[in-house]
Protein backbone atom coordinates (compact mmCIF):
# COMPACT_ATOMS: atom_id res chain seq x y z
CA UNK A 1 0.00 0.00 0.00
CA UNK A 2 1.24 3.24 -0.75
CA UNK A 3 -0.92 6.52 -1.15
CA UNK A 4 -0.08 10.40 -0.94
CA UNK A 5 -2.77 12.99 -0.51
CA UNK A 6 -1.45 16.82 -0.96
CA UNK A 7 -3.48 20.43 -0.80
CA UNK A 8 -3.14 20.50 -4.43
CA UNK A 9 -3.98 17.13 -5.25
CA UNK A 10 -1.78 17.02 -7.79
CA UNK A 11 0.02 13.51 -6.59
CA UNK A 12 -3.00 11.69 -5.18
CA UNK A 13 -3.72 9.77 -7.48
CA UNK A 14 -0.23 9.02 -8.62
CA UNK A 15 1.19 6.22 -6.68
CA UNK A 16 -2.18 4.29 -7.05
CA UNK A 17 -1.76 4.32 -10.85
CA UNK A 18 1.38 3.14 -11.08
CA UNK A 19 0.55 0.32 -8.14
CA UNK A 20 -1.86 -1.13 -10.99
CA UNK A 21 0.13 -0.54 -13.35
CA UNK A 22 2.48 -3.11 -11.69
CA UNK A 23 -0.78 -5.24 -10.84
CA UNK A 24 -0.98 -6.14 -14.41
CA UNK A 25 2.65 -6.78 -14.82
CA UNK A 26 2.70 -9.94 -12.28
CA UNK A 27 4.31 -13.18 -13.65
CA UNK A 28 2.89 -16.55 -11.76
CA UNK A 29 5.16 -20.45 -12.51
CA UNK A 30 4.90 -23.56 -11.17
CA UNK A 31 8.49 -24.83 -10.98
CA UNK A 32 9.31 -28.11 -9.66
CA UNK A 33 5.74 -28.05 -7.94
CA UNK A 34 6.67 -24.62 -5.75
CA UNK A 35 4.59 -21.58 -6.73
CA UNK A 36 6.57 -18.40 -7.95
CA UNK A 37 5.26 -14.91 -8.04
CA UNK A 38 7.25 -12.25 -9.87
CA UNK A 39 7.05 -9.39 -12.14
CA UNK A 40 7.79 -9.94 -15.90
CA UNK A 41 9.18 -7.64 -18.38
CA UNK A 42 6.91 -5.03 -20.58
CA UNK A 43 8.23 -6.80 -23.79
CA UNK A 44 8.38 -10.37 -23.10
CA UNK A 45 6.35 -12.65 -20.80
CA UNK A 46 8.73 -14.56 -18.75
CA UNK A 47 10.12 -13.94 -15.34
CA UNK A 48 13.53 -12.11 -15.67
CA UNK A 49 15.49 -11.17 -13.18
CA UNK A 50 16.89 -8.09 -14.29
CA UNK A 51 13.62 -6.51 -14.73
CA UNK A 52 12.04 -8.31 -11.24
CA UNK A 53 14.72 -6.84 -9.18
CA UNK A 54 14.19 -2.86 -10.53
CA UNK A 55 10.30 -3.43 -10.33
CA UNK A 56 10.33 -4.88 -7.13
CA UNK A 57 10.67 -1.23 -5.69
CA UNK A 58 7.67 -0.59 -6.44
CA UNK A 59 6.25 -4.12 -5.98
CA UNK A 60 7.33 -4.43 -2.45
CA UNK A 61 4.22 -1.83 -1.43
CA UNK A 62 1.98 -4.13 -2.88
CA UNK A 63 2.66 -7.75 -3.08
CA UNK A 64 3.18 -10.03 0.03
CA UNK A 65 5.07 -12.75 -1.99
CA UNK A 66 8.93 -11.33 -2.25
CA UNK A 67 10.78 -14.35 -1.38
CA UNK A 68 10.00 -17.03 -4.47
CA UNK A 69 11.54 -15.88 -7.21
CA UNK A 70 14.63 -14.92 -5.24
CA UNK A 71 13.94 -18.57 -4.21
CA UNK A 72 13.87 -19.73 -7.66
CA UNK A 73 16.83 -18.20 -9.22
CA UNK A 74 18.81 -19.12 -6.14
CA UNK A 75 17.65 -22.69 -6.61
CA UNK A 76 19.03 -22.77 -10.21
CA UNK A 77 21.99 -20.92 -9.58
CA UNK A 78 25.27 -22.95 -11.18
CA UNK A 79 27.97 -24.65 -9.37
CA UNK A 80 30.15 -21.59 -10.61
CA UNK A 81 27.89 -18.80 -9.38
CA UNK A 82 26.55 -17.83 -12.64
CA UNK A 83 22.46 -16.91 -12.29
CA UNK A 84 19.71 -17.43 -15.33
CA UNK A 85 18.43 -14.39 -17.13
CA UNK A 86 14.94 -15.36 -16.84
CA UNK A 87 12.37 -18.69 -16.56
CA UNK A 88 9.47 -19.50 -18.78
CA UNK A 89 6.90 -22.08 -18.59
CA UNK A 90 4.61 -21.18 -21.57
CA UNK A 91 5.18 -21.62 -24.88
CA UNK A 92 6.88 -18.85 -26.85
CA UNK A 93 4.92 -17.48 -29.43
CA UNK A 94 7.50 -14.99 -30.45
CA UNK A 95 9.50 -17.83 -32.11
CA UNK A 96 6.07 -20.25 -32.71
CA UNK A 97 6.90 -22.64 -30.22
CA UNK A 98 3.92 -25.01 -28.86
CA UNK A 99 5.96 -26.67 -25.67
CA UNK A 100 4.72 -25.48 -22.78
CA UNK A 101 8.36 -26.73 -21.15
CA UNK A 102 10.09 -24.99 -17.92
CA UNK A 103 12.63 -23.02 -19.92
CA UNK A 104 15.82 -21.44 -18.17
CA UNK A 105 17.82 -19.14 -20.65
CA UNK A 106 21.15 -17.50 -19.86
CA UNK A 107 22.35 -15.20 -22.53
CA UNK A 108 25.87 -15.25 -22.66
CA UNK A 109 26.88 -11.26 -23.47
CA UNK A 110 25.18 -10.34 -20.35
CA UNK A 111 26.63 -9.43 -17.91
CA UNK A 112 24.66 -8.27 -14.83
CA UNK A 113 22.24 -10.91 -13.81
CA UNK A 114 24.58 -11.93 -10.48
CA UNK A 115 24.14 -8.45 -8.91
CA UNK A 116 21.07 -7.60 -10.21
CA UNK A 117 19.94 -11.24 -8.38
CA UNK A 118 21.98 -9.77 -5.15
CA UNK A 119 19.49 -6.42 -5.55
CA UNK A 120 16.91 -8.65 -5.25
CA UNK A 121 17.79 -10.53 -2.97
CA UNK A 122 18.35 -7.45 -0.84
CA UNK A 123 14.84 -6.09 -1.68
CA UNK A 124 13.22 -9.57 -0.16
CA UNK A 125 15.00 -8.91 2.77
CA UNK A 126 14.14 -5.53 3.21
CA UNK A 127 10.19 -5.77 3.06
CA UNK A 128 9.86 -8.95 5.17
CA UNK A 129 12.58 -8.48 7.76
CA UNK A 130 13.33 -12.23 7.50
CA UNK A 131 17.40 -12.07 9.13
CA UNK A 132 17.04 -16.29 9.08
CA UNK A 133 15.66 -16.36 5.20
CA UNK A 134 18.68 -13.99 4.67
CA UNK A 135 21.22 -15.59 6.15
CA UNK A 136 20.16 -18.74 3.80
CA UNK A 137 20.79 -16.98 0.96
CA UNK A 138 23.99 -14.76 1.52
CA UNK A 139 25.90 -18.44 0.22
CA UNK A 140 24.00 -17.87 -3.52
CA UNK A 141 24.95 -13.87 -3.43
CA UNK A 142 28.11 -14.74 -2.27
CA UNK A 143 28.61 -17.04 -5.17
CA UNK A 144 27.65 -14.79 -7.37
CA UNK A 145 29.87 -11.84 -7.23
CA UNK A 146 33.00 -13.74 -7.24
CA UNK A 147 31.41 -15.51 -10.36
CA UNK A 148 31.65 -11.61 -11.85
CA UNK A 149 34.56 -11.14 -10.26
CA UNK A 150 36.74 -14.13 -11.72
CA UNK A 151 34.93 -15.50 -15.01
CA UNK A 152 36.76 -14.67 -18.12
CA UNK A 153 33.71 -13.68 -19.26
CA UNK A 154 32.73 -10.82 -16.85
CA UNK A 155 35.95 -9.91 -15.45
CA UNK A 156 38.78 -7.72 -16.28
CA UNK A 157 41.96 -8.54 -14.77
CA UNK A 158 44.61 -5.46 -16.08
CA UNK A 159 41.96 -2.83 -14.85
CA UNK A 160 40.17 -4.83 -11.82
CA UNK A 161 36.84 -4.12 -13.21
CA UNK A 162 33.74 -6.24 -14.47
CA UNK A 163 33.66 -6.71 -18.85
CA UNK A 164 31.52 -7.04 -21.19
CA UNK A 165 30.57 -7.71 -24.82
CA UNK A 166 29.77 -4.64 -27.04
CA UNK A 167 26.47 -4.08 -25.58
CA UNK A 168 24.37 -0.95 -25.61
CA UNK A 169 24.98 -0.12 -21.97
CA UNK A 170 23.41 -3.16 -20.11
CA UNK A 171 21.40 -4.69 -23.09
CA UNK A 172 22.06 -7.69 -24.12
CA UNK A 173 23.07 -8.60 -27.10
CA UNK A 174 26.12 -7.33 -28.90
CA UNK A 175 28.00 -5.58 -31.72
CA UNK A 176 29.53 -7.86 -34.24
CA UNK A 177 30.47 -5.44 -37.54
CA UNK A 178 28.17 -7.93 -39.42
CA UNK A 179 29.68 -11.43 -39.10
CA UNK A 180 26.21 -11.92 -37.61
CA UNK A 181 22.64 -11.98 -39.73
CA UNK A 182 20.46 -10.70 -36.54
CA UNK A 183 20.78 -10.07 -32.99
CA UNK A 184 23.58 -11.79 -31.44
CA UNK A 185 24.03 -12.94 -28.06
CA UNK A 186 26.25 -15.59 -28.03
CA UNK A 187 30.20 -15.06 -27.33
CA UNK A 188 32.86 -16.41 -29.58
CA UNK A 189 36.89 -15.56 -30.89
CA UNK A 190 35.47 -12.36 -32.74
CA UNK A 191 33.30 -10.48 -29.65
CA UNK A 192 34.20 -7.42 -28.90
CA UNK A 193 35.53 -6.82 -25.32
CA UNK A 194 35.26 -3.48 -23.06
CA UNK A 195 34.13 -1.91 -19.80
CA UNK A 196 30.89 -0.97 -19.19
CA UNK A 197 30.34 1.66 -16.06
CA UNK A 198 26.43 0.10 -15.71
CA UNK A 199 27.96 -3.82 -14.56
CA UNK A 200 30.32 -1.75 -12.69
CA UNK A 201 28.01 0.83 -10.42
CA UNK A 202 25.51 -2.38 -9.81
CA UNK A 203 28.54 -4.52 -9.03
CA UNK A 204 29.62 -1.45 -6.47
CA UNK A 205 26.14 -1.18 -5.23
CA UNK A 206 25.54 -5.08 -4.69
CA UNK A 207 29.16 -5.48 -2.78
CA UNK A 208 27.46 -3.24 -0.15
CA UNK A 209 24.20 -4.69 -0.09
CA UNK A 210 25.94 -8.10 0.40
CA UNK A 211 27.97 -6.53 3.29
CA UNK A 212 25.16 -4.88 5.11
CA UNK A 213 23.58 -8.07 5.04
CA UNK A 214 25.95 -10.13 6.33
CA UNK A 215 26.95 -7.78 8.87
CA UNK A 216 23.10 -8.05 10.16
CA UNK A 217 23.60 -11.96 9.76
CA UNK A 218 26.69 -11.87 12.18
CA UNK A 219 29.21 -11.90 9.18
CA UNK A 220 31.03 -8.68 10.25
CA UNK A 221 34.80 -9.95 8.89
CA UNK A 222 33.21 -11.19 5.60
CA UNK A 223 31.45 -7.53 5.40
CA UNK A 224 34.48 -5.60 5.76
CA UNK A 225 36.11 -7.56 3.13
CA UNK A 226 33.10 -6.88 0.68
CA UNK A 227 33.07 -3.35 1.80
CA UNK A 228 36.72 -2.41 1.19
CA UNK A 229 36.49 -4.72 -2.33
CA UNK A 230 33.80 -2.32 -3.20
CA UNK A 231 35.94 1.03 -1.92
CA UNK A 232 38.49 -0.28 -4.42
CA UNK A 233 36.33 -0.96 -7.31
CA UNK A 234 34.70 2.70 -6.94
CA UNK A 235 38.03 4.49 -7.14
CA UNK A 236 39.26 2.29 -9.79
CA UNK A 237 36.16 2.59 -12.13
CA UNK A 238 35.34 6.59 -11.84
CA UNK A 239 39.07 6.91 -12.75
CA UNK A 240 38.77 4.98 -16.04
CA UNK A 241 35.11 5.43 -16.73
CA UNK A 242 33.97 9.38 -16.04
CA UNK A 243 34.86 11.55 -18.87
CA UNK A 244 34.13 15.19 -16.66
CA UNK A 245 30.74 15.08 -17.88
CA UNK A 246 29.40 11.76 -17.78
CA UNK A 247 30.34 7.65 -17.87
CA UNK A 248 31.79 7.20 -21.35
CA UNK A 249 29.21 4.51 -22.78
CA UNK A 250 32.24 1.41 -23.60
CA UNK A 251 35.73 1.45 -22.89
CA UNK A 252 37.28 -0.51 -25.55
CA UNK A 253 39.34 -3.51 -24.60
CA UNK A 254 39.25 -4.63 -28.02
CA UNK A 255 40.39 -2.29 -30.92
CA UNK A 256 37.19 -1.19 -33.33
CA UNK A 257 35.67 1.82 -34.74
CA UNK A 258 31.10 1.83 -35.46
CA UNK A 259 30.68 3.87 -38.62
CA UNK A 260 28.42 6.60 -38.03
CA UNK A 261 28.26 7.37 -34.91
CA UNK A 262 29.71 9.74 -32.50
CA UNK A 263 30.87 7.35 -29.55
CA UNK A 264 32.92 9.65 -27.11
CA UNK A 265 29.50 12.00 -26.93
CA UNK A 266 27.09 8.89 -26.07
CA UNK A 267 25.12 8.74 -23.11
CA UNK A 268 23.93 5.74 -22.39
CA UNK A 269 20.69 4.44 -19.88
CA UNK A 270 22.80 3.88 -16.43
CA UNK A 271 24.39 7.10 -15.70
CA UNK A 272 22.12 8.09 -13.52
CA UNK A 273 21.75 4.88 -12.12
CA UNK A 274 25.22 5.15 -10.93
CA UNK A 275 23.90 8.12 -9.05
CA UNK A 276 21.71 5.98 -7.01
CA UNK A 277 23.69 3.24 -6.43
CA UNK A 278 26.66 5.32 -4.79
CA UNK A 279 29.45 4.87 -7.39
CA UNK A 280 28.76 8.42 -8.76
CA UNK A 281 30.19 11.15 -5.95
CA UNK A 282 28.77 14.25 -5.43
CA UNK A 283 30.55 16.02 -7.98
CA UNK A 284 30.15 13.43 -10.62
CA UNK A 285 26.58 13.67 -10.13
CA UNK A 286 26.33 16.92 -10.28
CA UNK A 287 27.95 16.48 -13.82
CA UNK A 288 25.67 14.16 -15.42
CA UNK A 289 22.64 16.01 -13.89
CA UNK A 290 23.87 19.23 -15.93
CA UNK A 291 24.60 17.11 -18.98
CA UNK A 292 20.89 15.72 -19.01
CA UNK A 293 20.06 19.20 -18.54
CA UNK A 294 21.60 20.55 -21.01
CA UNK A 295 20.46 17.59 -23.43
CA UNK A 296 16.89 18.55 -22.59
CA UNK A 297 17.42 21.90 -23.79
CA UNK A 298 19.45 20.76 -27.06
CA UNK A 299 17.77 18.33 -28.33
CA UNK A 300 13.96 18.63 -29.33
CA UNK A 301 13.21 15.29 -27.88
CA UNK A 302 10.07 14.94 -25.85
CA UNK A 303 12.20 13.88 -22.71
CA UNK A 304 15.95 13.55 -22.00
CA UNK A 305 15.14 10.25 -20.34
CA UNK A 306 17.86 8.57 -23.37
CA UNK A 307 18.50 4.78 -23.40
CA UNK A 308 21.34 6.20 -25.07
CA UNK A 309 22.10 9.34 -27.02
CA UNK A 310 23.24 9.77 -29.59
CA UNK A 311 21.97 6.31 -31.63
CA UNK A 312 23.76 4.10 -33.24
CA UNK A 313 22.79 3.86 -37.03
CA UNK A 314 19.78 1.89 -38.21
CA UNK A 315 20.97 -1.68 -38.14
CA UNK A 316 24.02 -1.15 -36.48
CA UNK A 317 23.88 -3.90 -34.33
CA UNK A 318 21.60 -6.12 -37.18
CA UNK A 319 18.25 -5.79 -36.63
CA UNK A 320 16.32 -3.06 -39.07
CA UNK A 321 14.04 -2.34 -36.48
CA UNK A 322 16.23 -0.67 -34.21
CA UNK A 323 16.70 2.79 -36.13
CA UNK A 324 17.92 6.16 -34.20
CA UNK A 325 15.26 6.63 -31.48
CA UNK A 326 13.57 3.31 -31.44
CA UNK A 327 14.32 1.03 -28.05
CA UNK A 328 17.59 0.59 -26.67
CA UNK A 329 18.85 2.38 -29.54
CA UNK A 330 17.80 6.40 -28.32
CA UNK A 331 14.46 5.51 -27.08
CA UNK A 332 13.56 7.40 -24.38
CA UNK A 333 12.71 5.16 -21.14
CA UNK A 334 10.91 6.11 -18.24
CA UNK A 335 13.40 3.60 -16.31
CA UNK A 336 15.79 6.15 -17.15
CA UNK A 337 13.87 9.41 -16.18
CA UNK A 338 12.81 7.89 -12.46
CA UNK A 339 16.79 7.39 -11.53
CA UNK A 340 17.27 10.71 -12.62
CA UNK A 341 14.38 12.24 -11.07
CA UNK A 342 15.57 10.98 -7.41
CA UNK A 343 19.20 11.46 -8.35
CA UNK A 344 18.37 15.14 -8.81
CA UNK A 345 15.51 15.33 -6.11
CA UNK A 346 18.51 14.17 -3.67
CA UNK A 347 21.47 16.13 -5.04
CA UNK A 348 20.42 20.04 -5.34
CA UNK A 349 18.64 20.33 -8.66
CA UNK A 350 14.88 20.10 -7.08
CA UNK A 351 13.11 21.44 -9.63
CA UNK A 352 14.70 19.74 -11.95
CA UNK A 353 13.70 16.25 -10.63
CA UNK A 354 10.09 17.90 -10.09
CA UNK A 355 9.96 18.37 -13.65
CA UNK A 356 10.62 15.03 -14.84
CA UNK A 357 8.19 13.31 -12.02
CA UNK A 358 5.61 15.99 -13.27
CA UNK A 359 5.86 15.03 -17.08
CA UNK A 360 5.96 11.89 -16.17
CA UNK A 361 2.60 12.21 -14.16
CA UNK A 362 0.87 13.93 -16.89
CA UNK A 363 1.61 11.04 -19.38
CA UNK A 364 0.34 8.37 -17.91
CA UNK A 365 -2.33 10.74 -16.49
CA UNK A 366 -3.28 11.69 -20.45
CA UNK A 367 -2.90 8.28 -21.54
CA UNK A 368 -3.99 5.59 -18.63
CA UNK A 369 -1.01 3.73 -20.30
CA UNK A 370 3.04 3.44 -20.25
CA UNK A 371 5.34 1.99 -22.33
CA UNK A 372 9.33 0.63 -21.85
CA UNK A 373 9.98 3.22 -23.87
CA UNK A 374 9.10 5.98 -26.42
CA UNK A 375 10.11 7.63 -29.71
CA UNK A 376 11.70 11.00 -28.87
CA UNK A 377 8.45 12.86 -30.33
CA UNK A 378 6.79 10.97 -27.68
CA UNK A 379 5.12 8.30 -30.10
CA UNK A 380 4.86 5.16 -27.63
CA UNK A 381 6.50 2.10 -28.80
CA UNK A 382 4.72 -1.12 -30.91
CA UNK A 383 4.96 -4.61 -31.94
CA UNK A 384 5.28 -2.87 -34.81
CA UNK A 385 8.37 -0.97 -34.27
CA UNK A 386 9.27 -3.17 -30.97
CA UNK A 387 12.33 -6.24 -31.67
CA UNK A 388 10.46 -8.14 -28.79
CA UNK A 389 7.28 -9.76 -29.12
CA UNK A 390 5.30 -7.61 -26.96
CA UNK A 391 4.48 -3.62 -26.14
CA UNK A 392 2.47 -3.75 -23.51
CA UNK A 393 0.58 -0.54 -21.96
CA UNK A 394 1.09 -0.67 -18.20
CA UNK A 395 5.37 -1.08 -18.31
CA UNK A 396 6.40 -2.33 -14.68
CA UNK A 397 9.91 -1.71 -15.01
CA UNK A 398 9.82 2.18 -16.23
CA UNK A 399 6.73 3.21 -13.65
CA UNK A 400 8.30 1.42 -10.84
CA UNK A 401 11.58 3.53 -11.44
CA UNK A 402 9.34 6.70 -11.50
CA UNK A 403 7.69 5.78 -8.09
CA UNK A 404 10.91 4.97 -6.89
CA UNK A 405 12.23 8.89 -7.74
CA UNK A 406 8.61 10.10 -6.27
CA UNK A 407 9.50 7.77 -2.78
CA UNK A 408 12.66 8.56 -2.41
CA UNK A 409 13.33 11.76 -4.12
CA UNK A 410 9.80 13.57 -3.32
CA UNK A 411 8.55 12.61 -1.13
CA UNK A 412 11.92 11.62 0.64
CA UNK A 413 10.98 7.99 2.56
CA UNK A 414 14.19 5.90 2.09
CA UNK A 415 14.36 2.76 4.11
CA UNK A 416 18.25 2.37 4.84
CA UNK A 417 18.43 -1.50 6.36
CA UNK A 418 14.61 -3.19 6.58
CA UNK A 419 10.86 -3.02 7.46
CA UNK A 420 11.67 0.63 7.81
CA UNK A 421 14.02 0.51 10.99
CA UNK A 422 16.31 2.95 9.62
CA UNK A 423 14.88 5.78 7.46
CA UNK A 424 16.60 8.73 6.08
CA UNK A 425 13.66 11.00 5.97
CA UNK A 426 14.50 13.70 3.29
CA UNK A 427 11.13 15.08 2.20
CA UNK A 428 11.57 18.12 -0.81
CA UNK A 429 8.31 19.31 -0.62
CA UNK A 430 9.49 22.75 0.16
CA UNK A 431 10.17 22.78 -3.65
CA UNK A 432 6.94 22.59 -4.45
CA UNK A 433 3.74 24.63 -4.27
CA UNK A 434 2.09 21.87 -1.57
CA UNK A 435 1.45 23.34 1.74
CA UNK A 436 0.10 20.45 3.54
CA UNK A 437 -0.17 16.38 2.81
CA UNK A 438 -0.08 12.86 3.96
CA UNK A 439 2.13 9.92 2.74
CA UNK A 440 1.55 6.39 3.88
CA UNK A 441 3.32 3.13 2.88
CA UNK A 442 3.74 0.11 3.93
CA UNK A 443 5.38 -3.79 3.24
CA UNK A 444 2.58 -6.57 2.74
CA UNK A 445 5.45 -8.97 3.11
CA UNK A 446 5.80 -8.34 6.75
CA UNK A 447 3.09 -5.68 7.80
CA UNK A 448 5.76 -2.97 8.80
CA UNK A 449 4.43 0.63 7.73
CA UNK A 450 5.46 4.19 7.71
CA UNK A 451 4.00 7.37 7.50
CA UNK A 452 3.73 11.15 7.67
CA UNK A 453 1.60 14.20 7.52
CA UNK A 454 3.28 17.35 6.64
CA UNK A 455 2.27 21.26 6.90
CA UNK A 456 4.27 24.18 5.60
CA UNK A 457 3.68 27.47 6.95
CA UNK A 458 5.63 30.94 7.08
CA UNK A 459 6.44 30.00 10.29
CA UNK A 460 6.88 26.53 11.40
CA UNK A 461 7.50 23.03 8.88
CA UNK A 462 5.38 20.40 10.68
CA UNK A 463 5.55 16.71 10.28
CA UNK A 464 3.59 14.00 12.44
CA UNK A 465 5.56 11.12 12.00
CA UNK A 466 4.15 7.40 12.18
CA UNK A 467 6.58 4.42 12.42
CA UNK A 468 8.54 2.10 14.44
CA UNK A 469 12.13 3.12 14.54
CA UNK A 470 15.00 5.57 13.87
CA UNK A 471 14.68 8.54 11.56
CA UNK A 472 17.66 10.71 10.30
CA UNK A 473 16.20 14.00 9.01
CA UNK A 474 17.51 15.91 5.87
CA UNK A 475 14.89 18.42 4.90
CA UNK A 476 14.97 20.86 2.64
CA UNK A 477 13.85 24.53 3.70
CA UNK A 478 11.16 26.86 1.63
CA UNK A 479 13.34 29.21 0.06
CA UNK A 480 14.15 32.67 1.96
CA UNK A 481 13.92 30.96 5.21
CA UNK A 482 16.22 29.52 7.94
CA UNK A 483 15.36 27.05 11.03
CA UNK A 484 15.69 28.65 14.52
CA UNK A 485 14.79 25.30 16.17
CA UNK A 486 13.66 22.10 15.85
CA UNK A 487 10.85 20.22 18.48
CA UNK A 488 10.80 16.83 18.63
CA UNK A 489 7.81 15.18 20.70
CA UNK A 490 7.20 18.79 22.21
CA UNK A 491 10.72 18.78 23.77
CA UNK A 492 13.34 20.74 21.87
CA UNK A 493 16.22 18.88 19.19
CA UNK A 494 19.72 19.42 18.06
CA UNK A 495 20.17 20.59 14.77
CA UNK A 496 22.49 21.38 11.98
CA UNK A 497 21.83 23.66 8.93
CA UNK A 498 23.59 23.19 5.63
CA UNK A 499 23.65 24.78 2.86
CA UNK A 500 24.08 23.43 -0.64
CA UNK A 501 24.31 25.10 -4.12
CA UNK A 502 22.13 27.57 -2.62
CA UNK A 503 19.44 25.18 -1.17
CA UNK A 504 19.32 25.16 2.83
CA UNK A 505 18.77 21.82 4.65
CA UNK A 506 17.95 20.75 8.30
CA UNK A 507 19.85 17.75 9.42
CA UNK A 508 19.84 15.86 12.94
CA UNK A 509 21.16 12.63 14.22
CA UNK A 510 18.28 9.65 14.02
CA UNK A 511 15.41 10.37 16.19
CA UNK A 512 13.88 7.67 17.87
CA UNK A 513 9.43 6.93 16.93
CA UNK A 514 7.63 4.21 18.91
CA UNK A 515 4.30 4.48 17.50
CA UNK A 516 3.70 8.47 16.57
CA UNK A 517 6.04 11.79 16.76
CA UNK A 518 5.33 15.30 16.16
CA UNK A 519 8.57 16.96 14.74
CA UNK A 520 8.50 21.07 13.91
CA UNK A 521 10.96 22.93 12.93
CA UNK A 522 10.84 26.74 13.76
CA UNK A 523 11.12 29.15 10.96
CA UNK A 524 12.24 33.07 10.52
CA UNK A 525 13.42 35.06 7.04
CA UNK A 526 16.81 34.62 6.30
Amino acid sequence: MLTARTSSGRWDRFPQQILDFLSQDTVDLLIDGAHVHGYRSPDNPALWIRDHSDIMRGGRYRTADMKSAVECFADAQAASGRIYDYVITQPEAWINARENWEKWVRIPVEADVEYRFVKATFLAYQATGDVAWTKALLPHCERALQYSMSHPWRWDAQHGLMKRAYTIDTWDFDYTANRHPWLNFQINDHTFWGISHADNSGLYEAMLLLAQMQEVCGMAESASTWRKEADALKRRANKLLFNGRFYTHFHKLTPMTIPGVDEANQLSLSNPMAINRGMANADIARRIIAEYQLRLMESGAFAEWYSIDPPFPTGAFGEELLVPGAYVNGGVMPLVGGELARAALLHGEEGYGINILERYRMLIERDEATFLWYFPDGTPSSEETSTSPEATPTDGWGSSSMLYGFVEGLAGVCDKDRTFDQVDFRPRWAATDETEGTVTMDYPASGASFGYAFKYTPQAIEFEISTEGSVALDVLLPEGKTCTGISVGGRPGQHLEQALHHKHYVRSAPISVAGTKSLVLHLSDR
